[in-house]
């Protein structure tokens, strides 16, 4: 067989430097002139199989399952350039979208239009680069998805620069900042969970027909607290209304088991949560318990709120909540216990640790707030939509 031929047959199946070398052997056993016609028979660079035959003769081994020598090879531009993946993250982070259930991101930006702006803050790259540095990264290209209902707040893009900025100097002070948000209510019993988990074949977990709540074991109530400087997530699970005390004893429980031993120098809390909810911008009863919080605890607690009609962008659910979903898929919450487990079980490969704590105590659902009692609150809000952003300070 001609040495073309035999190249094509075996190219396929070996590394660069097998490949080097097996060339090599065929130059050196083919004589004169075998360096010469084994480069036009395989394509190969006649500087390559004269490396090949040095290699052979100095009889040098690089390594085990090496294809290079150590420290071989273009080095990547993440190390060259070790700015190029903060400004790329930088560039996306303002036009960043997702959906919490499917963890994907993209970025409506091209890969050319960020390249060119990589290139304008200095750096050499093309958007080969920049496509293979979004893709490592988390993101990947999404078509558009109807989710949109109604009209959209016109300051809505405003609010998330704001938010975005806010919290970016919150962590660069070593401050706490928390996404909040209470999850779906969980039937708890033998009742259908959606997805599917690996079973013996013909074995499937058997489940209620309906799905009408148990009055024993009644309705589960998770209300998150996600620490996004350190990837922590904290669960409240509650068995009674989903209230603003609810929600601030949520948020205490986090402080007194977690956030207090991280952030022992902190002297104010960012929260970021929905509009609405028992957290939202409008219940008075939520911003007298924060009031209640900021005395005990000593922080000035800073509140912002996603607009209207945005709750899914809330960082809570995608980087929490989707991984509960996960986690329990195909399952049925059979008993609170489960449920408290298999949330202090759910982690990621890149560090997500979860926490969950069962809370038993009631919660009347309706708490008459008066103007008295919402005057008494030390709240300063801020110019720009004073209704989504605002702060409460203990009071002297």
């Amino acid at each position: 067989m001609a040495i073309g031929e035999k190249f094509r047959a075996s190219a396929g199946e070996l590394n660069e430097r097998q490949r080097r070398l097996w060339a090599a052997s065929e130059a050196r056993a083919a004589g004169r002139g075998g360096i010469a016609g084994t480069a036009r028979a395989t394509g190969m660079a006649v500087a390559t199989i004269r490396k090949g035959i040095v290699e052979l003769e100095a009889g040098e081994s690089i390594g085990a399952g090496r294809v290079r020598r150590p420290g071989g090879g273009r080095k990547r531009l993440t190390e060259t350039d070790p700015g190029l993946l903060v400004d790329l993250e930088r560039l996306v982070d303002e036009d960043r979208r997702g959906d919490p259930e499917s963890l994907l991101l993209w970025t409506s930006k091209s890969v050319r239009h960020l390249a060119g702006g990589l290139r304008e803050l200095g750096h050499q790259v093309e958007y080969v680069t920049v496509a293979k540095l979004l893709r490592s990264a988390g993101y990947s290209l999404q078509a558009n998805v109807k989710t949109r209902e109604g009209r959209q707040h016109p300051d809505r893009d405003l609010q998330f620069r704001r938010i975005n900025a806010t919290c970016q100097r919150a962590l660069q002070a070593h401050q706490p900042v928390i996404s909040i948000d209470c999850k779906k209510k969980e039937l708890v019993g033998d009742f259908e969970n959606a997805g599917r988990e690996w079973r013996p074949k013909g074995e499937p977990e058997l489940v209620r027909v309906h799905d009408f709540k148990d009055k024993q074991l009644g309705k589960a109530s998770p209300y998150g607290v996600y620490d996004i400087a350190a990837d922590q997530g904290w669960v409240n699970v509650g068995v009674d209304h989903d209230t603003a005390q609810f929600a601030v004893n949520s948020i205490r429980g986090w402080w007194e088991h977690l956030g207090q031993a991280r952030y022992p120098n902190a002297t104010r809390l960012q929260i970021t949560a929905d509009c609405g909810g028992s957290n939202g911008n409008r219940v008075r009863l939520w911003k007298v318990e924060l009031q209640t919080l900021a005395q005990e605890t000593g922080l000035e607690i800073r509140v912002c709120h996603l607009p209207p009609g945005t709750s899914k962008w809330n960082r809570i659910e995608h980087r929490l909540f989707s991984y509960i979903t996960m986690n329990w898929r195909g399952k049925p919450l059979v008993s609170l216990e489960t449920i408290i487990n298999l949330i202090g079980a759910t982690t990621t490969t890149a560090g997500l640790e979860a926490y969950a704590r069962l809370d038993d105590r009631e919660y009347p659902a309706k708490i008459r707030v008066t103007d008295a009692d919402l005057a008494a609150v030390n709240l300063h809000k801020e110019e720009f939509h004073p209704e989504w952003n605002y702060s409460i300070k203990p009071r002297s």
